[in-house]
Formats: C-alpha cells, structure tokens, sequence
C-alpha cells in the first residue's frame, strides 16, 4: 500500500515557501513482518509568497533575473510601484569591494538634481553664535550643550544631524547613541561643517551618501515613483556618474557584480552593469 500526502511549511514560521511531499511505502515479507519505507521531497514555491500585485509587476520584467538598460529599468521600476503611498526608489548594488581594506572603500556623497523627495527634521549643533544662522537657514533644532545632554538623555527629534567642528569635542559623550543610528556628524559624510548656511541648502535639496555596507553592498535611495520619467533618470544618472568617480584604487578586478532598482514593496529589476556605468559618463 503506498499513501502519499503534503503539507505547506513556512520558512521562519512567515511566509509560505513550499510543500513538503511524503510517499510511505507498506508491505508484508515472507515471514509476515511488517516493513515499511519512505520518501520525502520538497517542492519550492518562491511565486505564492507575494502578494497579487507583486506577482503581475513581476510579470512586467519577463520574470526575476532578467536584467534590463538603465533607460527601461527607471521605466519599469515606475510602472511596477503598486503602494498606496508614493513609493521610495532605491537602488541595490553588489560591488567587488572588500571593506576590510581601507583602499576599496567607497563613500561618497552628491546633491541628486531633482532631490530625493524627502524630508527630513534636522538638528543642527553649535554654539550661541551661530543659532540665528541655523535657524535662518531652515535647521528644525538648533542648540549646543543643553541639546547635547537632551541626547545623552535619549531625547533624539530629529532624523539628520549636523555640527560645526567646535562642537565634536563635546558630542563625543553621545558618539556611542548618535553612531549605531546613523545619526553622528562626519566630515566624511559632510555634516560637520563651518558652513550651516551652505550645507543645509545641500541637504534640502536632495543631498545623498553612499557608501559600502560589510558585506561589500551600497544601498541608497534616488527620488520618489511620482517623479517624473526624465527627473528620475536624471538623479539615476548622476548617481551612477558619482559611483564611477568614487572607485577605490584598491580595486583591481570587476567593481559592480549587480545594480537591482526597486520601489518600495516592489520587485527587484536587474540593471545591465556595463549599461549602467555607461550612462555615467
């Protein structure tokens, strides 16, 4: 007698991945013992863990993998953002850096032409004589000291901070909370300057950074899915540009393995490397 049944698993107990298939084999030998044997396999079902709308703008690439021109990738990547909100574009790449080494490092940042569609609250931290400035210039929060030690507190309202030099000293008391989030001013980075007026025109309009993560990845965002075609292409363009210019001399074989554009919630879209790195000429 053989009985064969399945069974749905999750992975991590989330999401549907697959069927388990079970086939018990029964049967009698010559003496009248009874013996039975099994087999077992594993079916994958990568499609039934999206929703519908991600399934049909998956069907819009011709399915995951297949790589696309910059032109079509910025056009797809448009065409399959499905969210109720205006979705972000974010851009995935996979380079041949190897962090460890401080000459394949990539960190870099650009003012994105059109801006990245977002707004962020941000603070601003110098002493009594440049608060009119900071403030005049748009900063959200302006202080010193006091605004330090509302830090040291866990008081942190804002998403962006930037410092003047005078104040790295003392910030260094809440350099191990500012840090993890991202959040510490750096002259690398750009926000810690002696220019509030300048710098905060920067990131209002759409001032970015980049860099690569410990597994050698960049991540970062470009605009909106409600930007226009040729305004995202724009800020997609300079961006590549920037990249190609922030190669590290370290790097002595291939510098991007895969560029993925997506929106939010959205679908990978392979880019075409050569394709890419062209368009920032």
């Amino acid at each position: 007698m053989i009985c064969t049944f399945s069974e749905n698993i999750s992975e991590n107990g989330i999401a549907a991945n697959g069927i388990f298939h079970y086939n018990i084999l029964a049967f009698v030998g010559d003496s009248g013992s009874i013996g039975i044997a099994s087999t077992t396999s594993f079916t994958q079902n990568t499609m039934k863990q999206h929703g519908k709308k991600y399934r049909s703008a998956l069907e819009k690439l011709g399915g995951e993998g297949v790589e696309h021109t910059l032109a079509d990738a910025v056009k797809l990547v448009k065409e399959t953002s499905s969210t109720k909100f205006d979705s972000t574009i974010e851009i995935h790449i996979r380079t041949g850096c190897d962090p460890k080494y401080a000459d394949q490092l990539v960190r870099a940042t650009l003012v994105l032409p059109n801006g990245t569609g977002k707004t962020k609250k941000i603070a601003v931290f110098t002493d009594d004589s440049h608060h009119k400035e900071a403030k005049a210039a748009g900063a959200d929060i302006v202080g010193g000291e006091e605004l330090i030690d509302e830090v040291a507190k866990g008081k942190i309202d804002f998403e962006l901070a930037i410092a003047t030099p005078d104040m790295m000293k003392s910030m260094a008391k809440i350099a191990k909370i500012l840090g993890p989030k991202g959040l510490m001013p750096s002259p690398k980075s750009g926000t810690v300057t002696t220019d509030i007026t300048k710098t905060l025109e920067e990131v209002k309009k759409g001032k970015i950074e980049f860099k690569i993560d410990k597994q050698g990845i960049i991540h970062t965002i470009l605009g909106k899915a409600s930007f226009d075609y040729d305004k995202l292409l724009e800020n997609t363009t300079a961006f590549f540009k920037a990249l190609k210019d922030a190669r590290p001399a370290g790097i002595k074989g291939q510098y991007l393995y895969t560029i993925t554009l997506k929106s939010t919630m959205g679908p990978g879209i392979r880019v075409l490397v050569n394709d890419a790195m062209g368009q920032g000429n």
